[in-house]
Parts: structure tokens; sequence; C-alpha cells
């Protein structure tokens, strides 16, 4: 049997040997099923966090979880909005349940250190509420050394990056929903998932600075990404895949101290 960083790729001896293993890190990826255009397919937000994490594993000797799929609902200023049809997401507490139970669970396997990459703008804050219960019930049951990193992989683009991607300015991080910086790792990491000739080559996304509800779906464009796409390229993405690896596995090693 092949030799992984992925935990569902190895038998359960060998599996069980490594989470018993001193200071062994997990990484869990967190996604989302949702819309990303007519360019690229719904599972970016799954295939990114997870890919990043199997790199950063790789690197720094960890193992990577099996990708959580489904995510929070998608916010018309971030994602284009949950009403589109394909994206396909869990009420908030029903996210927060499912990272609570999981961190639970790997910590009965033997593991006390994690990292959540989270690839949906989103999940943050259910993903810290599942973290926070977590880890209180852990302590009521005596065990009080398990630690979590939660991060977003596009937190580690730094601004010299950023410069680099966008040179006729950067829009933020909530208008990215199918632009840029998806588009490019995409290009770089699954070519076949990305179709450049259906990008639609629009202005950003004119949205309000507050939120309705019901969401108003004339609000966003029709294509259902908040930014153009027509610049990326796979160079970019490689170059942000670079540049999150050595990010993050920075930030692990800074707080899990692995050297």
């Amino acid at each position: 049997m092949k030799s992984s960083v992925h935990m569902y790729e190895l038998d359960s001896f060998t599996y069980r040997k490594l989470a018993c293993e001193r200071n062994k890190v997990l990484m869990l990826p967190v996604g989302a099923v949702e819309q990303h255009g007519p360019h690229m397919s719904m599972n970016v937000d799954v295939l990114l966090p997870t890919k990043v994490a199997e790199v950063v594993a790789a690197r720094i000797g960890a193992l990577v979880a099996p990708p959580m799929m489904f995510g929070y609902k998608s916010q018309q200023r971030s994602g284009g909005g949950n009403h589109i049809c394909g994206t396909t997401s869990l009420d908030g507490h029903t996210l927060t349940d499912v990272a609570k139970t999981l961190i639970k669970e790997y910590v009965r396997h033997g593991f006390r250190r994690f990292v959540l990459v989270n690839g949906h703008y989103e999940n943050n804050y259910f993903l810290i509420e599942g973290i926070d219960l977590a880890l209180r019930e852990l302590r009521w049951e005596g065990i009080d050394d398990a630690k979590v990193i939660l991060l977003s992989y596009w937190d580690f683009v730094n601004q010299q990056t950023i410069e680099r991607l966008y040179p006729e300015g950067f829009t933020g991080w909530d208008l990215e929903h199918g632009g840029v910086l998806e588009t490019s790792l995409m290009l770089h990491l699954y070519p076949e998932l990305v179709d450049m000739s259906r990008v639609q080559d629009l202005d950003p996304a004119v949205l309000p600075n507050y939120d309705v509800y019901p969401v108003k779906p004339e609000l966003t464009p029709p294509s259902g990404c908040l930014s153009s796409a027509a610049k990326a390229s796979r160079e970019k993405g490689k170059l942000l895949l670079d540049v999150c690896v050595e990010g993050i596995s920075h930030a692990i090693d800074k707080e899990f101290a692995l050297a």
C-alpha cells in the first residue's frame, strides 16, 4: 500500500500509529459546494484548501483529514448568494456541530494538534464556534492539551504578491469570488475544471455596504461572479500556491514549534 499524507488512503493500523505520534499535526480542509460562475466547477472551495493542506502536510510531515465538503450559506456580498442554483449549504449550527464532532473524534484517535484550512469565506465564525465548543468539552473530559489553528489560505497572500496579481488595483477578498485568485489557482492545479472561454469580463459587482433579507437576486451579477477572472493565469496560480504554502508552513511551525 502506498504512503500518503491523506489519512483515508492509509490502512487503519498505519494510521493508528501515526495518530499516536507525539506532536503529529492533522490538517482539516473545510470547503463548500458553491457556484463559481460559468467558467469553473462548483467544488473550487473544496479542492483548493485540500490541495494547500496536502502540499503543506508533505512539507512538514503532517496528515490531511478528508475535507468537510459543505460549508455555510453563500452570502450575496462574498459568494453571490445562496439563492443561485448549485450552491448547496449547511445551517450555521450544523457546520459548527460537524467541526466540533470531528475535532473530538480526532482527539479520540490520538491527535492533539490541528490546522483547519478554510476555503470558503463564510465558514469562519461557525468554525470558531465549533473549535471553542470542542476544546471546552475536551477540558470537561480532562483533556487540556489540544490546540487548533484556524486559517484561510488567502490570508497568506502578502501585499507584494497582491500588487503583482492586481497591478490595476485590488478590490478586496470579498469580491474575489470566481475572480483572479481562485481561477488562477484552479488553472495551475486543476486546469481541466476551468474554461476560460466562458469567463465574463465584467466590472466588479457593485453591492451596498449592508445586507438585505430576503436577498435581492438582481443585485448579484448574472454570472454569479463578483469580479472578473479574465486576467487569471497558471503562472499567477503557481505564485499564489507557493506564497500560501510558505506562509502557512511558517505559521504552523511558529505555533507548534515543529523544528
